[in-house]
Parts: C-alpha cells; structure tokens; sequence
C-alpha cells in the first residue's frame, strides 16, 4: 500500500528580530516545543507519526518527542545527535561543591599557539549579524561560501571523533566551527568560496535557489536566527529543562547526517550517548556517502528513502489520531555503521 502522510513545515521564530537587545524568552527551546504543538493542533492533528529536525530542528525536534511523546510519536533527527537533557547534581548533600573550571574553553581556545574561538560564542556577540549582513561580499557570496564550507564538496571534510571538550581537540575542527579568534564568520568562508566552476557543478543548491535564501537574509538579517543561538550560550533557561533531567527519548527514533559531516561530531561523546541511553528506541544511525552538513539537500533521494523506510515501519494500534498506544517499530533496523 502507498504511505500517505500529511506533512507540514515551519519555519522557526522570527528570522528578522530588529537587534541583539530582544527579549530572548521566546527563543526559548520549550518555546519552540510550544510552537510545534500549536501548529499541529492548528492544522487539526492531536497525534503526529513523527517529528523531524534537522541542526537547530533535531534540538526542537528532540525535545518534542521528549516532552510530548503523546503528540509526536516517532523522532528523525538529522545531523545534530541529542544527548540527552541537561543534568541535576546528582549526590551531592554534604560534599563540597565542584570548583568552577579555569580556564573556561573559551580562555583555553584563545590562548592556543593559534589563537581561536567558538563559532556559537561569535554568533552570541552583538558584532555578529551586521557583519554577516553587510560582509563585503555581500550576502548571496557569502552565503555560498558557507554553504559549501561545510558541504562534502569542501574536500577537507574529514569528520572523525574528538576525545574531550578541551580546546586542542575542538581545534581539531574546520574554522567554520572553531574561528580564528580575529576573524568574524564572513572572513571566514570567503577564504573558501568556491570558484565559478564549482558553483556550476553544485547540483543540490543552484544559484537561483541560493537567491531566494539571500533576498530573505537581505531583507532582514541574521539577528533572529542568531537569537537562538543567544538563548543557548547564555544559559539563561538551562533551568527549565533540568526539569527533564534524567529522562529519555522513548519513541523509535532513527539519525540521519553525512558522512563530511562535522556536526555529528562537534560535542565530543553526544552521539554515543544518543544511542546508548538519550534515546531508548533507537533503530538506525546512517551517515551518507556525498553529504556534509546539509545531508538533506545534498542527498535528498537517500534521506527520502531513509524516511519513508522508517515510517512504514512504524504500528500502532488503530488510527494514529485516535491511539493512545506507544508505536512500535516491525521492520529489520536500518544501518547503524558510521
């Protein structure tokens, strides 16, 4: 029988937020969990099969299944692995308290023999949306040059995993996540723009495609995409989803990314606690040959095949509208190599 679903996609909170000083409550990932829900229950869905994300949207996506695993009975997550909700202290009465870190990775990447920085630390500064929006190559160059930085037509793309969160593995890492400390994010990725050749052959993302992202990013900035990014770095509401502490993820739930991917890699040890213990129902961890960072663009049949394969391997008793059963999953478990 044909799979027949309905989907719906969103776009994120305001993309265009004026300036850095916005009230960043509703950048709030709990917030967004919020958003996604709205939109179900707008479109006349209680129950939706799966939930799919990918980079900023596996988090949302995440936390979805985490906290509303009622609502979003299955979870895709693409390129960026979830490790599981921030932790309470665990056993601590009568102990003393952990001594603050020194110093912090920030100070440790500065002070390399070649100083760099975090490129969520850069996206959190108040500099970062003007000088992306007025780079010297102008949006469209700039834009490309980052797309294809972190695509597996960059050839340097040689993922592989870090040992520790300490600043001489993280500069293990392309400068597009782990920056020259003097250079903003335009400087960087103009030092790898494509030549006119490459951008030819670049099937997955053709100039006018390209246009209609940098005629949007024009009109209005970076700073509302940069206000996530705000939320997560100052850590102003880790507190509300410590209240998740300890929970998993307990619908089935397939990863999908490219193997020239550094995404998957960038917070050392987070996808193997995705699939040892952040989600209980894991089936199938696939990492596709010819994708970097945007697996879904740069490979859309296989992705497609991916999600349509899970999907069909999902049952619930009755209707998913109506059925208040856990789903479970019938089919073989799709790859898990890496």
């Amino acid at each position: 029988m044909p799979l027949r679903r309905t989907c719906a996609a969103m776009a994120a909170r305001p993309v265009g937020a004026p300036t850095n000083d916005a009230d960043l409550r509703p950048f709030r990932l709990l917030n967004a969990v919020r958003d996604t829900l709205g939109l179900a229950l707008a479109l006349g869905y209680r129950r939706a099969a799966s939930v799919v994300g990918h980079d900023f949207g596996a988090a949302v996506a995440a936390w979805c299944a985490l906290v509303r695993p009622d609502v979003f009975r299955a979870l895709v997550l693409m390129s960026a692995p979830f490790a599981g909700p921030p932790q309470l202290p665990f056993d601590t009465d009568r102990k003393p308290p952990l001594a603050s870190s020194s110093p912090t990775i920030h100070e440790a990447l500065a002070a390399l023999a070649r100083p760099r920085k975090h490129y969520q630390r850069y996206y959190s500064t108040r500099s970062a949306n003007t000088q992306m929006w007025h780079c010297p190559q102008g949006v469209h160059d700039f834009l490309r040059a980052y797309f294809h930085h972190k695509s597996a037509d960059w050839k340097q793309n040689r993922p592989h995993r870090l040992s520790s969160w300490s600043a001489a593995e993280l500069a293990k890492m392309p400068t597009y996540y782990i920056m020259d400390l003097a250079d903003d994010m335009a400087r960087t990725v103009a030092k790898e723009m494509p030549s006119v050749g490459e951008i030819a052959a670049c099937k997955w993302l053709p100039d006018q495609e390209l246009a209609v992202y940098a005629a949007e990013y024009q009109r209005n900035g970076f700073q509302g995409g940069l206000n996530w990014y705000r939320t997560r770095t100052s850590g102003a509401f880790d507190s509300e989803l410590q209240l998740f502490s300890g929970r998993t993820i307990d619908v089935p739930s397939i990863f999908i990314s490219g193997k020239s991917d550094w995404g998957v890699y960038q917070q050392p040890g987070a996808i193997e606690r995705m699939k040892e213990s952040a989600c209980s129902m894991m089936v199938g961890c696939t990492l596709l040959e010819g994708a970097g960072h945007w697996v879904q663009q740069e490979q859309p049949d296989a992705v497609s095949s991916l999600l349509i394969d899970f999907l069909h391997g999902l049952t619930w008793a009755g209707d998913v509208e109506d059925s208040k059963m856990p789903l479970r999953w019938h089919a073989p478990r799709l790859p898990t190599g890496q």
